[in-house]
């Protein structure tokens, strides 16, 4: 083996010895955190999916037979509803994640948002005002969780966060139009039921999120009631693929390489 032979096969084996091995958080090295909040396309591509979400609106709305919800029947007779993520969809979080001390948790994030202003993602509030005066309602669902916080005798303090982060980004809206996770005994982290729960009463022309989970069931690799199967990273993308008429059709995805159910899946 030549010398060049030998110093490119130690380049190599050094190279995948760093990419398999874990490294710290390091937020001046984070490329999707600062592409969230620095990057002109991440903006661009925020206005496009509320900008298609608005195009469509219209054709929703009057098309009394129309759902976005797989499964959902018998939906002529009710009125229209929007079912909309929180976090990276309605506020973003980068500013949150590029200045915290790592381990995140849940306290944290609520006191970060308490003491700050909610920074809109670009697009929501517009989106929302125009869906509100079609005659739509938007229901949030977030995975932010209802629990208790020490010192705080509201039994389910960050809702009332959550409903300030969602005035604060444009758009005013009220506890009933709120879900969190663990609010009732069934709302697991899985949306699912959450969502079911407003297909009771409401037509859902339209699903907006950032993650997977927003739209699809079961898209966790540690699942929760009802789900009972983890899903894979190759489980994912034959449910994209399953659902591709969807994609641009009744629901619109936001951006975010910050995190999300898909950093857990193998």
């Amino acid at each position: 083996m030549t010398t060049r032979s030998l110093f490119l096969l130690m380049s190599v084996m050094a190279f995948v010895a760093c990419s398999d091995s874990p490294s710290g958080h390091s937020p001046d090295q984070d490329l999707g955190l600062l592409w969230v909040k620095h990057a002109a396309e991440y903006e661009a591509l925020s206005r496009q999916a509320y900008h298609q979400a608005e195009r469509a609106l219209p054709g929703f709305v009057a098309n009394k037979r129309w759902t976005a919800l797989p499964g959902q029947t018998n939906v002529e007779n009710l009125p229209p509803a929007i079912i909309i993520d929180v976090d990276e969809t309605v506020v973003s979080g980068a500013d949150f994640q590029l200045t915290i001390e790592r381990p995140i948790t849940q306290v944290k994030l609520n006191d970060w948002n308490s003491t700050g202003k909610a920074l809109g993602v670009a697009g929501f509030a517009r989106f929302a005002s125009t869906a509100r005066s079609a005659g739509v309602e938007l229901f949030f669902v977030t995975n932010r969780p209802c629990e208790s916080i020490d010192g705080n005798d509201d039994p389910c303090p960050y809702k009332t966060t959550v409903l300030n982060d969602i005035r604060e980004a444009g758009f005013e809206t009220d506890m009933d139009h709120i879900m969190l996770a663990n609010e009732k005994p069934s709302w697991t982290k899985e949306k699912s039921y959450r969502r079911e729960v407003i297909a009771h009463t409401h037509r859902i022309i339209m699903l907006i999120g950032d993650d997977l989970s927003d739209f699809i069931p079961c898209m966790r690799a540690v699942p929760a009631v009802p789900c009972d199967v983890a899903a894979t990273a190759e489980s994912r993308k034959d449910k994209v693929t399953r659902y591709a008429g969807y994609w641009g059709n009744g629901w619109y995805i936001l951006p975010n390489p910050m995190h999300g159910s898909w950093t857990s899946v193998r």
